[in-house]
C-alpha cells in the first residue's frame, strides 16, 4: 500500500462511515479497501453485527461497482452495508464560465436582457431597461432600472452595481425596498442580497462572507 490513504473510516452512532476519495481509480479503492479490512481493522471483524454506511462522494457508481463494493464488505465478518451514496457531482469550472456571460454597452429604456447563468455588464442599466437572470448580476456602472437576480427562484445570489440606484430589485420572488431608500451619499460599491427572506444591502469588500470561491466568467 501508498502512503496516500483514499478512504476514511469513522464510527458514528448507528455504525460505521467509508468515505471513498472521489478523485482516484476505482481499481486503486478496491485494492485499500481491501487491505484496511484484512490489515487495519481487525477489530471490527468480531462482536455483534456493525451496519455500514458508504460515501462516495461526487463518484458516479455504477450497480456493477456498488456490488463489488458489497462483496468485498460482506466478506469481513460482522460488517453489512446498508448505504452506498454519491454526492451530486461539483461543477466543472470550465462549464460553469460558460454560464457567467460578459456584456458591455447601455441597457436603455424599454430594453430588457436576459441571461440564463450569471452576467457581468459593462456600462449602465438606465430607468426602464430591465435585466434579468438566473444567477447573480454585477454592474459596472449605474444600476437605475429594474434588476431581477434568482430568476428561476435561486435564492443564493446577489446584484452588485458601482452605484446602486434600481427603480426595483428583485431576488427569487422578494422585491425590493422603494427605490428612495436606495439613495445614499456613498459612493463604494455595493449588492443586495437575501437573509432570512429580506433584502439586504452591504459593500462590495463584505462579499467574501458569501462567497469563499473564486468567481469564474468568460466574456462573449
Amino acid at each position: 500500500m501508498t502512503d496516500k490513504q483514499h478512504i476514511t473510516i469513522k464510527g458514528v452512532k448507528d455504525g460505521l462511515i467509508f468515505l471513498f476519495d472521489d478523485a482516484c481509480e476505482f481499481a486503486e479503492l478496491m485494492d485499500e479497501l481491501q487491505f484496511k479490512l484484512e490489515k487495519s481493522h481487525q477489530q471490527l471483524l468480531s462482536g455483534p453485527l456493525v451496519h455500514v454506511h458508504v460515501k462516495l462522494g461526487s463518484r458516479p457508481a455504477s450497480e456493477e461497482d456498488k456490488e463489488q463494493i458489497r462483496s468485498v464488505i460482506r466478506q469481513r465478518g460482522n460488517l453489512l452495508v446498508q448505504t452506498i451514496e454519491s454526492e451530486a457531482p461539483r461543477p466543472d469550472p470550465e462549464g460553469a464560465s460558460e454560464a457567467f456571460k460578459m456584456m458591455t454597452g447601455t441597457i436603455r429604456s424599454g430594453q430588457t436582457v436576459e441571461h440564463d447563468g450569471s452576467l457581468l455588464l459593462l456600462g449602465d442599466l438606465n430607468p426602464g431597461g430591465a435585466l434579468r437572470c438566473t444567477g447573480d448580476i454585477y454592474v459596472l456602472g449605474a444600476l437605475r432600472g429594474m434588476a431581477h437576480a434568482g430568476s428561476d427562484g435561486r435564492t443564493d445570489v446577489i446584484i452588485a452595481a458601482s452605484q446602486l440606484r434600481p427603480t426595483q430589485l428583485r431576488i427569487a420572488d422578494v422585491i425590493s425596498r422603494p427605490p428612495e431608500e436606495w439613495m445614499s451619499a456613498d459612493a463604494s460599491m455595493e449588492y443586495a442580497y437575501l437573509e432570512d427572506g429580506r433584502m439586504q444591502i452591504d459593500k462590495m469588500n463584505q462579499l467574501v462572507r458569501m462567497r469563499k470561491e473564486p468567481m469564474l466568467f468568460k466574456g462573449v
